[in-house]
This record gives structure tokens, sequence and C-alpha cells, in this order.
């Protein structure tokens, strides 16, 4: 019988055997509160720090906020719910709401690659162009780009959402903590033009961004081994980097998981999706406020004031 307002069984915290929730539900409730909390607390200061501080309000650490501030929005899509789902003695959800939570993820997460595309080409601009940074990199440019990032990635995702809000649903188990590619295992069948779009939004927003960012990056340290001083200025792009390094390997998870994920070990599945809620949203402010050095300069006369004295 099809449940009443579409409500998914959802498997929350206790994936497959691997947790049990209601023995230690408080106690997980306790750690992922703690998780949400730092992830906003860490995210929020630096970019406060940023809005703040009149040397911060360059083009560089403007995308970084950006970046900063959708990590916060991603998050926040992810760990409400999921606390409920802990407490909670039977997880479920409306398709509808699902869908959203699916939008959102994906819209944000596109957007990240976008984010970082923009302060790829950013330091291009400032290290390859120095006389033509000023022109290029003007305020009106810099929102330009902040708003085509997430503006693009919502186009994109929205087809995917109403073309899978428009297919019929066979299965009501959602093998998930939350809404991502799962939702395509709860399809009858999956549609060619979902798979078209899926496939078009993968190069759009993923592949394209990231092979121009290798692009200018690749021309970023040829220029910067010609000059000590351009190569100073490049070690600025090693958290970009390093980001980069971190949003492309759980997205190649991400995408191959309605494929393979029945061939995956339950440990690594497990894993990779902590990674996801856990790991990379503390990631983005801890490369930023220790590798970036003004950014550290100002950390550090908030938390250690004794010092500057």
């Amino acid at each position: 019988m099809r449940p009443t307002e579409t409500e998914l069984n959802v498997t929350c915290v206790n994936i497959e055997g691997y947790v049990e929730v209601d023995k230690y539900r408080y106690v997980y409730f306790v750690i992922m509160f703690i998780i949400y909390l730092l992830i906003i607390c860490f995210n929020s200061t630096i970019v406060c720090l940023i809005w703040i501080h009149k040397n911060l309000h360059e083009p560089m650490y403007i995308f970084i906020a950006a970046l900063l501030l959708n990590s916060v929005l991603f998050s926040t899509n992810i760990y409400p719910k999921l606390l409920i789902d802990v407490l909670s003695e039977k997880q479920i959800i409306s398709y509808s709401a699902c869908l959203f939570q699916y939008f959102i993820f994906y819209s944000l997460g596109s957007a990240e690659f976008l984010l970082l595309a923009a302060m790829s080409y950013d330091r291009y601009v400032s290290i390859c162009k120095p006389l033509q940074y000023p022109t290029i990199m003007r305020k009106r440019n810099i929102c330009i780009l902040l708003v085509l990032a997430w503006f693009l990635a919502g186009c994109h995702v929205v087809v995917q959402t109403i073309l899978s809000a428009e297919t019929k649903l066979c299965n009501f188990t959602l093998k998930g903590i939350f809404c991502n590619n799962v939702i395509y295992g709860l399809l009858c069948v999956r549609t060619s033009a979902l798979s078209v779009f899926g496939v078009v939004a993968l190069v759009d927003l993923v592949i394209l961004p990231f092979l121009f960012i290798i692009f200018t990056y690749t021309k970023i340290l040829i220029i910067a081994y010609q000059s000590e001083v351009r190569r100073k200025a490049a070690e600025t792009c090693l958290p970009h980097l390093l980001v980069l390094t971190s949003i492309s390997c759980l997205s190649v998870y991400d995408v191959s998981i309605g494929r393979v994920e029945s061939n995956l070990p339950k440990p690594a599945r497990l894993i990779m999706t902590l990674q996801v809620v856990l790991y990379h949203p503390l990631f983005n402010p801890l490369i930023y406020g220790l590798k970036m050095k003004e950014i550290s300069k100002h950390l550090k006369r908030l938390f250690c004031p004794a010092r500057n004295i």
C-alpha cells in the first residue's frame, strides 16, 4: 500500500546496522549538535572577520567568505533534519521535502566548484596580469561572478529536481542519511531525459570548472617559477588547491554512488558520507584560517589578544 503523503522510510544514523540509534541516541545527538555548532562558528568567524576588517575587502577574501557562507548553508540543509531523525523513533520525510533537500544539496555543492573557479581566475589575473587586475576585478565584476556561481548551479539542478518529481516511485525506503543521489533508487525507471540532464550538469558544473581551475593554476605555477615575488604570491593558491582536492574526491564518490554503491564496502560508504557532513564543512575554515596569512593574523588577535599587547 502506498504510504500517505509519499512518506519515505529513511535509514537515518542507523546505517544498515552500523550505529545503534536506540541505545546511543542522545549521545549521537549531542555529538552531531556540537559538530553543527562548530561548523557554524568556524565558518561564521572568518566571514565576520572579512566583513569587519577593511584590509580583507579584496576579491580573494570576498570569494573565501562566499565559499564559507556556502558551507554554512550546505550544513544547515542537512543537520537540522538529521538531528530530528536521531531523536525520532521513526525516520520519515515527505518526497517533496526530500527533493528540496536534494536541490539545495547539489545547488550548493555545484556552486562550490564555480566559486573555486572564480577564485582561481582571481589568482590568475592577480599573478599573471597584475597591471590589469584593478580593472578586471572590480566590485561589479565580483558581484556578477558570485551571483552566477549560485544562479547557474541552481538552474542546472532545478531541471533534474523537476524531472525526478514527475517520475513514478516504486520504492519508499531511502538508503542514506539524507537525500542526495540515493533518491534515484526510489524511481521506477530512470528516464533518458534525467540521465542526459545529469550528464550536462556534471560537465557544466563540475568537469569544466575543474579543468579551468587546473589550467589557471598551471599558468600561475609557470609564471611564478620565473619570479621570486610572484612565487610568494602563488602560495595563496595552496589553500584553494587543498579545498579543490577535498571537494573533488567527495564529488567522485557522490557521482558513482548511484551506480556502484552496492559494490562498495559498507564502512567505506559510511566514512564517505560522514566526510560530506563532517569533514569538508570544517576543513574549509581550518585551511583558510591557518594558511591565509592575513586571516590568520586577525584570528590570533581575536583569540590571543594578550600576545598583541
